[in-house]
């Protein structure tokens, strides 16, 4: 017996869609519940209550931890995607090898502490970068505030998830065809009247994907604001992973998470609004009316 092609992807849809489900939608049911929990002495009290939330939305220490997560998030994001753009252009219509995807590729197989570990020591008062400055002379004294600040996080989670965010534009570019950007700039579009009116419409789906999880990544890391951060580069990755190791208060992370996922799916979209109102991102329904008047 055949089986239809309906069934067929919905067969080998399965194991991913099982996984998610064991492995994401379980687990973020169990932390939404235990954020309506209180914790009481390293134990944790199932009763329902709000005030994880109204603790946790009426602290200026969350405020200003989740303010970082979100400036570095949104920096991070839109400075990697900057460098993800020429590189994924130059992949798709420019080189025939992907010598320059395999190198890419190899940045993976170094260490996530090593990374953090080799930014330290570039950031530091002895490391490259003030040698440099020194040597010039642009500089008298080591400057302190390379390390352990905004700007070592971001740029270090820049060089961490850059491979990660040129993979996806990679991926949202191939099905661009080459010749459609030859015939822009033939009709007399410049090299970003091109990118603005072909590619970043027809791929503003895979764009904003990959601005949006490289954003998620960076506002939920805590290794790297913890190693490099110091008092001003707190994020709230860090701050909800300190309720869960070191004061046990699970609720209460919890509820900083559920939060701070709210508060990504808000910054969706309006990113996703900003796009449409600029013309880039398609409007599905205005797409469908134009669709059924043809």
């Amino acid at each position: 017996m055949r089986l239809s092609n309906e069934m067929t992807g919905k067969l080998l849809a399965a194991p991913g869609a099982l996984y998610m489900l064991v492995f994401f939608l379980v687990p973020s049911a169990i932390l939404l519940v235990y954020s309506f929990w209180t914790a009481a002495s390293y134990r944790i009290v199932p009763d329902f209550t709000l005030v994880n939330y109204l603790n946790s939305l009426t602290s200026p220490l969350f405020w200003r931890v989740t303010g970082n997560a979100v400036v570095i998030g949104l920096l991070t994001a839109a400075a990697t995607l900057a460098l993800a753009l020429p590189v994924a252009y130059y992949l798709i219509y420019v080189s025939r090898s992907q010598a320059i995807l395999y190198l890419v590729l190899i940045t993976w197989f170094s260490s996530y502490l090593v990374r953090i570990y080799a930014w330290r020591t570039l950031l530091g008062t002895n490391g490259l970068l003030n040698t440099i400055l020194l040597q010039l002379g642009l500089i008298d004294v080591p400057v302190e505030a390379f390390l352990f600040s905004r700007f070592a996080v971001a740029i270090t989670l820049i060089h961490v998830y850059l491979p990660l965010c040129i993979l996806m534009v990679v991926s949202s570019l191939r099905d661009i065809k080459k010749e459609l950007v030859e015939a822009s700039r033939d009709l007399g579009t410049s090299p970003l009247g091109a990118f603005a009116k072909v590619i970043a419409p027809n791929a503003a789906n895979g764009l904003i994907g990959a601005f949006v999880v490289t954003f998620i990544l960076v506002a939920g890391d805590y290794v790297t604001p913890q190693m490099l951060g110091g008092s001003s580069g707190q994020t709230t990755g860090l701050l909800i992973a300190d309720q869960f190791r070191k004061t046990g208060n699970w609720p209460l992370g919890a509820a900083q998470a559920i939060i701070m996922f709210a508060i990504t799916g808000i910054l969706y979209f309006v990113i996703v609004a900003a796009g449409r109102a600029v013309g880039l991102v398609p409007n599905r329904k205005r797409s469908r009316q134009q669709e059924s008047l043809a």
